[in-house]
């Protein structure tokens, strides 16, 4: 994944400045996934909540609070999921 590649995804989930300890955090019920390949092996990083780059690395906070950490160059795509919002109503309508 290039630096003008990270910078779309991340405009586009509208991750939100740097905390102290240098995270993006996503608006509340919006998630990013990640997708990365390595020697012919796939990764999907899900429900992504938070992200922070260093160097050449990429770390992600999921929802569940797992943290993935993965270098840039063998990200080869990402998804901005919208926001879940509530279209269903309890019980029967």
């Amino acid at each position: 994944m290039t630096e003008d590649h990270l910078a779309s995804l991340i405009a586009t989930a509208e991750a939100g400045k740097k905390d102290k300890e240098g995270w993006q955090a996503l608006p509340s019920g919006r998630h990013m996934t990640l997708y990365g390949a390595c020697n012919g092996v796939s990764l999907t990083i899900s429900r992504i909540a938070a992200i922070k780059r260093q160097g050449d690395l990429l770390h992600a906070r999921t929802a569940k609070g797992e943290t993935y950490v993965v270098a840039l160059d063998l990200l080869f795509a990402g998804a901005a999921e919208a926001a879940q919002g509530s279209t269903r109503k309890a019980g029967f309508v």
